[in-house]
């Protein structure tokens, strides 16, 4: 048998490998809700009209071939102002590269700073892609604390401690998956101010693909309060938009000293190696960012009102405890009856598990979120509508 890549086999996503168990199931005959994926459109969520209209009309008008590496000049120059009329950051298409889906923004970026034994600090618990690449370029992804008690803030003085002479980047993921939390201001500038006490050893990563789904604080985009600081943001069509399955992205680039010049100039020649992202997506993409928005609200409202009724039944499940979510579609409770003794359960993935056996609920378990600071929780999409009968206190 010829042998895979030892890195290669490292590489977990536990968002869908539960679904395995789930599939087995489904082929007897048994209904699963499946809580497991951030996909707005599994729901009662659809791409917005005039985004679907525009990649079709793409497509009639023949736009159908490849694309500049970096993304088309119309939604390069879209992003562009997106970023000047919500954030006030100054960038130029040239700070702009698409992709498919943030996830490739994440590979590419790692393939382009990592060498064998470099360190990522990443959220502590943090969406699997950001440890698990790190694997695959040989390097180590070592989790900073949030504060489950503060509403899973991070905590600068852990991520302090945690900066070593290997570390290359400090990633931050707001609004966050898998917690749901909305970092704040000072903690921003707090983490920003630690970054430049580093000069050109390490920059920071924010992932910001959440940013207009937050319910009861403002989301501020990282880059508008690190200022002097080399900074790669990644947002994309997804989330906001409900266009997950459209697979597009895009990064920014914000670099006052020079600091990412190699770096970018690595991440481009991969971006002209994988040729280029969907060019008719990209057509909706324009649409998206330069048309109507009144989407946004209305998604929000949504999203708020089951986002207070999961948080209320979660917190009325014996046994389980859910800090309040203030952004995305997630909430990550603990499972409390994991800490008492004679436990039905020895760890979160065998409640996930049982769960899914006795509800027919399919959920993740929080170690897949991180061993350490996910372990005894689970994450759950607060997607549904409320009248979408879930009876997890009966598992």
């Amino acid at each position: 048998m010829l042998r895979a890549a030892k890195n290669a086999l490292q590489v977990e996503y536990a968002i869908r490998d539960v679904v395995l168990p789930a599939r087995e199931m489904e082929k007897q005959g048994i209904e699963i809700l499946k809580l497991n994926i951030g996909d707005p459109c599994a729901y009662d969520f659809d791409t917005p009209q005039h985004i679907k209209d525009a990649l079709i009309d793409a497509v009639q008008k023949g736009k159908n071939g490849y694309s500049p590496s970096e993304g088309i000049p119309e939604l390069r120059d879209a992003i562009v102002a997106r970023e000047k009329r919500r954030n006030n950051v100054a960038y130029t298409p040239e700070d702009v590269c698409v992709t498919t889906g943030v996830t490739e923004s994440l590979q590419m970026l790692y393939a382009s700073v990592l060498e064998p034994g470099d360190e990522v600090l990443v959220p502590g618990p943090s969406y699997p892609p950001y440890t698990s690449l790190a694997k695959l370029y040989h390097s180590r992804a070592i989790s900073y604390r949030t504060k489950e008690e503060s509403g899973w803030q991070p905590d600068v003085d852990d991520l302090r401690k945690r900066i070593t002479p290997r570390t290359k980047i400090i990633s931050l993921i707001n609004p966050n998956n898998p917690t749901g939390s909305v970092w704040g201001r000072r903690v921003l500038e707090g983490i920003a101010g630690l970054a430049g006490e580093y000069g050109k050893q390490l920059f920071l990563v924010s992932d910001e693909i959440y940013d207009e789904m937050t319910f009861d604080v403002k989301h501020n985009a990282t880059a508008s309060l690190a200022k002097d600081i080399p900074i790669v943001t990644f947002n994309g069509l997804s989330k906001i938009y409900l266009a997950p399955g459209w697979r597009i992205g895009w990064t920014l680039f914000r670099d006052h000293n020079g600091a990412l010049a190699d770096v970018r100039k690595a991440y481009m020649n991969q971006a002209r190696l994988r040729l280029c992202a969907s060019t008719i997506a990209q057509h909706g993409a324009v649409a998206a960012l330069n048309g109507p928005q009144d989407h946004v609200p209305k998604v929000v409202a949504k999203l708020k009102a089951r986002r207070d009724l999961a948080h209320k039944r979660l917190n009325e499940i014996p046994g389980v405890s859910c800090a309040r979510p203030d952004g995305a579609f997630y909430a990550f409770p603990k499972i409390n009856a994991l800490e008492e003794p004679g436990a039905p359960w020895r760890n979160d993935k065998e409640f996930v598990l049982d769960v899914l056996r006795e509800a027919h609920v399919l959920m993740v378990h929080g170690s897949g979120f991180d061993s350490t600071f996910g372990n005894n929780h689970f994450r759950v999409v607060i997607l549904p509508p409320e009248e979408e009968p879930i009876a997890l206190g009966d598992a």
